[in-house]
């Protein structure tokens, strides 16, 4: 369930997008290290103050895709139907977002990530947020069990535990298509 952008809204998007592209390039012609907030906003043709509207630091503009696609997925189990049982809603978001593809520059990206620690460290930070959301999610929709509270973490936890695993398989092996590895992944990590 998209909703149309008005043209605000897109002037945003494009400008966030491409903070998080020259992000990324940048990173990965010259080191994270050696990249600064002044040389991605100028990379943009935005001030420094523009950047700082967007993201707080040069991690968070380079991780801004890894983001946007937790976003999505809470967003896509959120919208499952009520009584779908949690490890359905799940597989099935989680197979949605892997339609939308994974490109040449998100290989790179997640090669970058390997050897970068305060990446590492954002990125646990928001994929920490992300399960908070979703254990919410669950727990709302498992309100008649006792231990739903539990339950639901356990969940959440152990699907984007499974699902980062399986992408990372799949990095490591690219000649498998990526929905059946998701698909294994989630039948060995996510009972429900």
């Amino acid at each position: 369930m998209e909703t149309t952008l008005g043209l605000r809204e897109r002037k945003k998007a494009a400008t966030r997008q491409a903070l998080h592209e020259a992000a990324l390039r940048l990173a990965l012609e010259h080191g994270l290290e050696r990249v600064t907030v002044e040389a991605i906003a100028d990379a943009a043709s935005v001030s420094r103050r523009t950047f700082s509207n967007y993201f707080a630091n040069k991690e968070e503009a380079i991780l801004h895709r890894d983001q946007q696609r937790l976003r999505r997925l809470l967003r896509l189990v959120r919208e499952r139907p009520e009584g779908e049982p949690p490890r359905t809603a799940l597989s099935r978001a989680a197979l949605q977002v892997v339609e939308d593809g994974y490109d040449p520059v998100w290989l790179a990206h997640r090669d970058l990530l390997r050897g970068h620690p305060s990446l590492l460290a954002h990125q646990v930070a928001a994929y920490g947020a992300v399960e908070r959301d979703l254990a919410a999610e669950l727990a709302r929709r498992l309100a008649d069990d006792p231990a739903a509270a539990l339950r639901a973490r356990v969940l959440a936890a152990t699907f984007l535990a499974s699902l980062r695993a399986a992408i990372q398989h799949w990095v490591e092996h690219p000649e498998l298509v990526l929905a059946d590895v998701v698909e294994a992944a989630l039948r060995y990590g996510v009972r429900g």
